[in-house]
This record gives C-alpha cells, sequence and structure tokens, in this order.
C-alpha cells in the first residue's frame, strides 16, 4: 500500500482537480487497484524469499573452493577458473530477459508499429543475447576486480559509433531496449546473483563490485539490438545485389 498510494494520490489528483472528470469505470479501476496491491506484494515476497536468496546460493556455489577445485589459499585462483561462473551469469541473463514482460510487450508494439518489419523473436533474442553478453562481461569484472567505469566507458563508445551509422529507425528502439532489460524478472536475480559473487571472492566488496551487473544488463543490449538492425540491413543489400545480377 506504500508503494501504490503515491501513484493513486498522482493519477486521481489529475483526473479531478486537473482534467475534472469522473473516471470512466471506476468499480473496474478499484478492481485493478486491488490486484496491483495484492500482485505487488506476492511479487515482493518472491523476491525475499526465492529470487534473492536464489541468485545468492548459486553464486556461493559456483565460487566455493571445493567447487573450484582450489588449494585453501583462496588468493591463487586465477580468474579462468571461474568458466562455470561465466557461463551461468551468461545463461540467467539470457534466461531472465527472454521471460521479461516489459520486453515483450516493446517488441510486440515494435513488431506492430513497423508492420511486421521487426520480429518480435528477432528483437527479444537480439536483447537478449546483449544481456547474456553483459552479465558475463560483469561477472569477469568482479572476479578480475577491473574497475567498473572501463568497461561502460567503452561499451558506450561503441554504441556513439554505431548510433552513428545504424538506421535512424531502430535507434530509439535500440536505445529503450537497453532500459526494459532492467525490470521484474532479471534485476533481482542479477542482483543477487552480483552480490554473491563479491561476497564470496576474497578482496571483493559487495557495495562496490556487487552492485553495476544491472549496468551491464543496460548498455549491451543497444550494442547487439543495433548490430542486429545493421547486419539485417547488410544481408538486404547483398540480396538487391544478387536480384540486380541475375
Amino acid at each position: 500500500m506504500i508503494d501504490v498510494i503515491p501513484i493513486a494520490v498522482v493519477v486521481l489528483g489529475f483526473q479531478f482537480l486537473v482534467i475534472r472528470r469522473r473516471p470512466s469505470h471506476p468499480k473496474a479501476i478499484a478492481v485493478g487497484f486491488i490486484y496491483v496491491v495484492v500482485g505487488l506484494t506476492l511479487f515482493l515476497v518472491g523476491l525475499e524469499e526465492a529470487l534473492f536468496p536464489l541468485g545468492e546460493a548459486m553464486a556461493a556455489q559456483l565460487t566455493a573452493p571445493t567447487f573450484l577445485g582450489a588449494t585453501p589459499d583462496l588468493d591463487a585462483i586465477d580468474w579462468s577458473a571461474y568458466f562455470w561462473v561465466y557461463v551461468f551469469a551468461a545463461a540467467i541473463g539470457f534466461a531472465t530477459t527472454i521471460a521479461e514482460p516489459s520486453l515483450i510487450a516493446v517488441a510486440l508494439k515494435a513488431n506492430e508499429v513497423s508492420g511486421g518489419t521487426i520480429g518480435v523473436w528477432g528483437l527479444r533474442t537480439a536483447v537478449a543475447v546483449g544481456v547474456a553478453i553483459g552479465v558475463g562481461l560483469g561477472t569477469f569484472r568482479i572476479v578480475t576486480g577491473i574497475p567498473l567505469p572501463y568497461f561502460i566507458v567503452a561499451g558506450y563508445i561503441i554504441v556513439v559509433l554505431q548510433t552513428v551509422w545504424a538506421e535512424r529507425a531502430i535507434i530509439p528502439l535500440a536505445y529503450d531496449t537497453g532500459g526494459v532489460t532492467t525490470s521484474t524478472v532479471t534485476v533481482p536475480l542479477v542482483t543477487a546473483l552480483g552480490l554473491g559473487l563479491a561476497t564470496g571472492i576474497p578482496g571483493r566488496s559487495p557495495l562496490i563490485d556487487g552492485f553495476g551487473l544491472i549496468a551491464f544488463a543496460s548498455l549491451f543490449p543497444m550494442i547487439t539490438v543495433m548490430g542486429y538492425a545493421q547486419a539485417s540491413a547488410w544481408q538486404r543489400r547483398r540480396r538487391r545485389a544478387r536480384r540486380r545480377r541475375s
């Protein structure tokens, strides 16, 4: 109720004080309000009881010395010993993004507005691949201790360069997909994974190193979506060139 009431106050305040009209379906709005409160309550309980503990538990198990086959001297573990951490991070990034409701909604609308030019599964897969790469690279950063700004600045340089050459129609959509990935399904697991890794790896701070994976999950989908659009445009040009030759 504390989370939802401010939204209701803003919406109803504008409805009655600015627009000065009674809502068309007050009973439906009231029922929907109850659904939102119940759903948000169950979601928050689910985060605390399942998703956060699951991400932290997986990170702890994957970084355990017995799993890594390490000696008691944890500082001697090489970054390559965490191979399955990178694989798990990439897999969980891909899977959670494919299941992300906000991405599904954006992909359906993009397909509708573009008249079918932008495929729903093509866009979702491109975004999911970007998140997988980003989260996998983010866990590599946590393991190695490389400062976060190096990766983020380099990534945005790539985004800016792609923006110069990408089709104008795809640029806003690519930028939006970076935001929709950081939503209800992806954020809890990825955040818990980052905190679990930073806690389990010697010399890492949960506050400094544990956070930052979400930045990777937002950045790399922009790169992959524009790359997907650029690759598709290149294929279309090749087909046209072949038809002209034939």
